[in-house]
């Protein structure tokens, strides 16, 4: 799932996947075990002489954050936002170990040079990690990275390359988890499904975790609407989908919107074109909607009242965010571009804790991109204030996914909007696993 491309209107065509399946445990933990030895055989290519910052006294600590802003297609300034303030924090009390946090920026302008040039920006500037980041074009990313040995910690999950490459380390189960949980959130409560999302490779990977989850509860596949990312009104899509989602007079169906920061313009097509429709039910996954969203377009009135949202993490207004919203109100009072209810900034938020942890696990030790990747390869278990389960990046904590062998956090959560607030639907995280596990054959 990386990477943007042309827009198409022809509907995507998956070639059928030949061969026999392994056993998807063996084979998984097989290609993995090949990824970190062929990591471990160059050893300067893997990060034992880059990324060497921090050690004795009180020599900072540099890391970089990256997210795409000013763009016309999705936004993450809240992000590298979060990031600075975070940083202050710790210094402000101290830093980590002794060592003040020096954290660096990178707008990757939703461009896959621009996400090149930031991680070769960390490696020039001995960054030890890439921390909470969003960016769509793993390939263009991860590269550099894994060239300098420089760790990716706590991306955003969008796409695949971060469930599959040894140096990332994943704090969520990404795109993939959310689309697998809104399957089976929707699965038991929709008649026909319609399904748009970005018409990017991205975006390709969605319509397969979708209807894997819907599969399992025993529904029809959705329909897939591609939709360019940057448009400004998506009249067409909307009608598709809605064609879809009432064709069964019998049972009220669905629309689902996965379209990041366009969702906002979809909802404003899908709320004109509704009405010459049955009434349908809406599902969405958090980062295509958050509670600032609801406020901003009526509330309780809003077109999202009703909708099915599948998170990574606690509604926004649970009091284990409240940490993260005291050091916002002390560190970033009046920054707007921190929104304490985005995804992104969670994460962030959620990453920089894991971050920190591994620091202060290596004690007087040199804080090094090597000495970081080994404290999460052994076996370090970090704590998130009950955001996420407890997290561990051991070999025997991936799950068995072939196609996302990273992944050791599949945990989601089930929220609905009622009257105009984003609450859980469920208490707890649901566990999708078994779904994405599954996901490659069906």
């Amino acid at each position: 799932m990386t990477g943007r491309r042309r827009t198409s209107t022809t509907p995507p065509v998956h070639p059928p996947r030949t061969g026999t399946r392994l056993s998807t445990k063996v084979r998984t933990r097989v290609l993995f075990a090949g990824a970190v030895a062929a990591c471990a055989s160059i050893a300067v290519g893997c990060g034992a002489i880059p990324g060497v910052t921090g050690g004795s006294g009180d020599d900072p600590i540099t890391v970089m954050t990256w997210a795409p802003q000013d763009t016309p297609a999705t936004n993450k300034p809240g992000m590298p936002a979060m990031a600075e303030a975070y940083a202050r924090w710790v210094n402000a009390n101290g830093g980590i170990n002794g060592h003040k946090l020096r954290v660096l920026t990178c707008n990757d302008h939703n461009d896959t040079v621009y996400a090149a040039k930031c991680a070769r920006r960390a490696a020039d500037e001995n960054a030890v990690a890439v921390v909470g980041s969003y960016s769509q074009h793993g390939r263009s990313f991860l590269a550099p990275l894994e060239a300098a040995g420089i760790p990716y910690i706590g991306g955003y999950g969008v796409t695949d390359d971060e469930f599959s490459s040894p140096l990332s380390y994943p704090i969520n189960g990404g795109e993939p988890a959310l689309l697998a949980g809104l399957g089976q959130q929707l699965g038991t409560k929709c008649g026909p499904v319609a399904l748009v999302r970005p018409d990017t490779v991205a975006g390709d990977q969605l319509p397969v975790l979708l209807n894997a989850a819907l599969k399992r509860q025993g529904h029809a596949a959705a329909t897939d609407q591609r939709a360019a990312e940057e448009a400004t009104e998506y009249s067409g899509q909307t009608k598709v989908a809605l064609e879809h989602a009432t064709s069964d007079p019998s049972k009220q169906g669905c629309v689902v919107s996965a379209l990041g920061d366009r969702t906002e313009t979809f909802m404003d097509s899908f709320r004109r074109d509704r009405q010459d429709y049955p009434k349908v039910g809406t599902g969405t996954v958090l980062g295509s909607l958050d509670q600032s969203l609801i406020d901003s377009t009526g509330g309780q009135s809003s077109p999202y009242e009703g909708a099915h949202v599948t998170g990574w993490y606690p509604v926004a207004s649970d009091a284990r965010w409240n940490p993260m919203r005291k050091v916002i109100k002390e560190q970033a009072f009046g920054d707007n571009r921190i929104d304490p209810a985005d995804a992104g900034v969670q994460t962030t938020w959620i990453a920089y804790n894991v971050f920190k942890s591994v620091v202060e696990s290596l004690g007087d030790s040199k804080v090094t991109s090597l000495a970081i990747r080994q404290a999460l390869d052994n076996g370090l278990k970090v704590t998130t204030g009950r955001l996420t389960p407890t997290l561990s990046w051991r070999y025997e904590d991936l799950i068995a996914a072939v196609d996302f062998p990273r992944l050791v956090n599949a945990h989601v959560t089930f929220q609905v909007v009622r009257k105009g607030l984003l609450t859980s639907e469920r208490n707890g995280f649901i566990d999708v696993s078994k779904t994405l596990e599954n996901a490659d054959a069906n």
